[in-house]
């Protein structure tokens, strides 16, 4: 019976010395798009961005990850280096509200239970979907389809963390989100009768996004219990 009960309270304690730890916080920074209108520099923030973040960390070096992010995306031909597209001269500025989901990993050992300073480079993917709304460009004008969609995509993050205090976390991010749309700069219309008449690009590569920016979460969450056995 004493070895039973040993062995149940091993286990316990083994639950709690891997318990999890939760952080909440935002994210401030800026955006930029990659399309078929404006510059195509993949990074070159020129919108500000704001946005929330929560993870649940399962372990010192995965963390499963969700966000919403809000910023309006920018893009004028004329800030671009194709010639062409300086002489075509269209530009759009688009809300978006972006959802994202899914499992960040830790390159080293991020354990928030210690109380020292810790360190760590991260990556970060999933599944993302961007609300926007959808129009079409109408004499050089961007004209309104009068209907919003939702663009799904694949966030690819990559960032670098620290644990600098007892309970906050600071971090350093660029994360590209490639979409499974060619709506959110105009040159592919949502509507088919659209499609034929205004639609422009290159209709086999989809929109890029890309949010630069700083991270900050408060953690908190159980403490991992140490058992000891008299003998």
């Amino acid at each position: 019976m004493r070895c039973l009960t040993v062995i149940v309270m091993s286990v316990f304690c083994f639950q709690f010395s891997q318990a999890q730890i939760y952080e909440l916080g935002v994210f401030v920074g800026g955006s930029n798009f990659i399309g078929d209108v404006g510059a195509t520099n993949y990074i070159s923030p020129n919108q500000f961005a704001i946005g929330g973040i929560a993870k649940w960390n399962r372990s010192p070096r995965h963390a499963w990850r969700v966000s919403a992010t809000y910023t309006d995306l920018l893009a004028d031909d004329t800030k671009s280096d194709d010639p062409r597209r300086q002489q075509r001269r269209y530009g759009f500025e688009s809300t978006i509200l972006e959802l994202s989901a899914g499992m960040e990993f830790n390159f080293f050992d991020f354990n928030l239970h210690f109380d020292e300073n810790l360190f760590t480079p991260y990556i970060y993917t999933g599944i993302s979907t961007a609300y926007h709304r959808n129009f079409y460009f109408n004499n050089g004008s961007p004209t309104s389809e009068n209907n919003k969609s939702w663009a799904f995509g694949i966030p690819m993050v990559l960032g670098v963390k620290a644990k600098l205090t007892e309970n906050f976390v600071f971090g350093l991010e660029v994360g590209a989100r490639y979409t499974f749309s060619d709506e959110l700069d105009g040159s592919m219309p949502d509507s088919e009768w659209l499609i034929d008449n205004y639609s422009f690009g290159n209709t086999n590569n989809n929109d890029w996004y890309t949010f630069t920016g700083i991270t900050v979460t408060y953690t908190f969450g159980r403490k991992p219990c140490y058992c000891s056995f008299d003998q």
